[in-house]
């Protein structure tokens, strides 16, 4: 679930080791409008944009690129994730909060999205360095049944990594809470916290900053125009992804420490929760994001858009409006077309993906 949302039995309080009563009722307050309203967008973006990204990969006629695979699945985790927000919204606005079924599903589907979304594009990173700097070596290895097979392992991964996270929650007090064994209560929020932070940024972190730094070291060796246009939109994809994750980790990270009396001041456990639910809502707002990108960085998407437009336009409007590419296409444009069938089932130079 998210966690901004309190694992406990009281969600207005919070208590130093004075006993003393820490209000942050007026935060919680806040959260249940700001984050009602921000759920709703989010939902309807995030919806129809990888909706899209769904549809102008699965509904080409251009032979699938193992680089299509894993972009349809991260689109796949982000709809999976955006999925769970008309529920939350309903969590933060219903005294009653979420079914007992309904919680550990929806919490379930939450995090299998979060750790899949960052598994995808890390494993797109990965491939990005396979395709540039191991062009040669890897080519007889990246295909589309290579990266099928490479999908399915990163899904079974999403849901054992994020098995920890909901196989405790449970409906109690009108609460979506983690109600854990007497033995586990203090130990398993930090095994949480931990495995969000290493799992899902710290590792990927790493491995994306190496195979990035070798690929850049690549192409300013080779100085390949095409291969620089390659990794434009996938760069550009993780570093939006780490922008907008960030922040978010750092507070799971200080929620941590707060776990273990790091703050005890009131003040501090204020501010805490506060900045918390911001940069919550600042990570949850990128699932919009990548269709945004791939609708600037990617000119076959948008002429895919393009087209998909002319089609809803002639439907609505009758047969006098062309919804195919108009004959003044010139036969480059047309061949370069998001309809068009010339690329291979796997290449070395990067230059793959539907959307770019």
């Amino acid at each position: 679930m998210p966690t901004s949302y309190p694992e406990s039995n009281t969600p207005d309080f919070e208590y130093d080791e004075f006993a003393e009563a820490c209000k942050v009722e007026d935060i919680v307050a806040f959260g249940a409008v700001f984050l009602s309203i921000f759920y709703s967008l989010v939902f309807a973006f995030g919806l129809v944009g990888n909706l899209l990204v769904v549809f102008a990969l699965t509904k080409s006629r251009k032979p699938k690129s193992i680089t299509d695979i894993y972009l349809l699945n991260l689109a796949l985790c982000d709809l999976l994730f955006v999925a769970t927000l008309p529920f939350w919204t309903h969590y933060v606005i219903n005294e009653e909060g979420l079914h007992n079924a309904v919680c550990k599903l929806t919490t379930a589907f939450f995090f299998i999205g979060f750790f899949g979304g960052i598994f995808f594009i890390t494993i797109i990173s990965i491939d990005r360095y396979l395709a540039i700097v191991l062009a040669v070596n890897s080519m007889n290895n990246r295909t589309v049944q290579h990266g099928v097979t490479i999908s399915l392992s990163v899904w079974a991964a999403a849901i054992l990594v994020a098995a920890p996270q909901f196989m405790f929650t449970k409906h109690k007090d009108n609460e979506c809470l983690g109600d854990y064994p007497e033995i586990l209560q203090e130990i398993w929020p930090v095994l949480r916290n931990v495995e969000a932070n290493v799992l899902g940024f710290l590792l990927p972190l790493l491995i994306m900053s190496f195979c990035y730094f070798r690929i850049i070291w690549t192409l300013f060796s080779c100085k390949n125009q095409k291969k620089s246009r390659a990794i434009k939109l996938i760069l550009l994809v993780v570093v939006v992804f780490f922008l907008f994750w960030t922040p978010y980790n750092v507070m799971i990270f200080l929620e941590t420490l707060k776990l273990y009396d790091f703050f005890p001041s009131c003040d501090v456990k204020r501010k805490l929760r506060l900045a918390l639910s911001v940069t919550e809502t600042l990570a949850f707002s990128h699932c919009c994001l990548n269709p945004l990108i791939y609708a600037f960085a990617g000119e076959k998407f948008r002429r895919y858009l393009s087209h998909l437009y002319r089609k809803c336009k002639a439907a609505l409007c009758g047969p006098s409006v062309h919804a195919g590419f108009s004959a003044s296409e010139s036969p480059r444009s047309r061949q370069g077309s998001i309809l068009s069938s010339n690329f291979t089932h796997y290449t070395s130079d990067g230059e793959t993906s539907i959307l770019l």
